[in-house]
């Protein structure tokens, strides 16, 4: 799958965006997601080296998840892997994971420069468990780098929003049914 800019926005306007796709599977007990990123140099952005860090400044790309329940959880991974995660109800009421919780989650890492662009890619592994075993997952997936020269906003699905907001459930789709 290919994330899509919303040319809507107007950050996205007029500059060389990122191309990024995602494989997702559940697999083991894991949802397994593979990024692959190729990125402008003045779209990468890299500054934090440790988890619960604002990812999200970086170049970074997002999972959002929900269940059944009125809450949905966010996974933030800058191109070192490093992560963001918290769980709530909207963008206001987060509580982060534990450090303890993230380091549940399976991350690898790599990144090769091209000329004037940046690939990388990150393979990430989240335990089913964080769902509830869920049947049914809703969700969005996002890239950014909110800090970068060049800051941008993609998404899987569109959001419907004057300007770049992720948090907002009203757009998730589904993301797995695991029969």
């Amino acid at each position: 799958m290919k994330l899509n800019a919303n040319l809507n926005w107007k950050a996205n306007q007029g500059i060389l965006l990122p191309e990024v796709s995602v494989n997702l599977k559940i697999q083991n007990n894991f949802i397994n997601i593979f990024f692959e990123v190729n990125e402008p140099k003045s779209c990468f952005c890299l500054q934090h080296n440790k988890d619960n860090a604002p990812c999200y400044e970086d170049s970074c790309v997002e999972l959002f998840l929900m269940n059944d329940s009125n809450e949905y959880l966010n996974f933030e991974f800058n191109a070192l892997g490093f992560c963001l995660a918290a769980k709530g109800k909207d963008r206001f009421n987060r509580v982060p994971l534990r450090l303890e919780e993230l380091q549940l989650l399976k991350r690898k890492s790599s990144m090769q420069q091209k000329e004037n662009f940046l690939s990388w890619n990150l393979d990430v592994s989240i335990p089913l468990a964080f769902f509830r075993n869920s049947q049914k997952l809703i969700g969005n997936i996002y890239k950014c780098a909110d800090k970068a020269e060049t800051p941008h906003y993609l998404s899987l699905f569109p959001i419907d929003t004057e300007k770049p907001d992720f948090h907002r459930p009203e757009f998730f789709r589904e993301i797995f049914t695991n029969k």
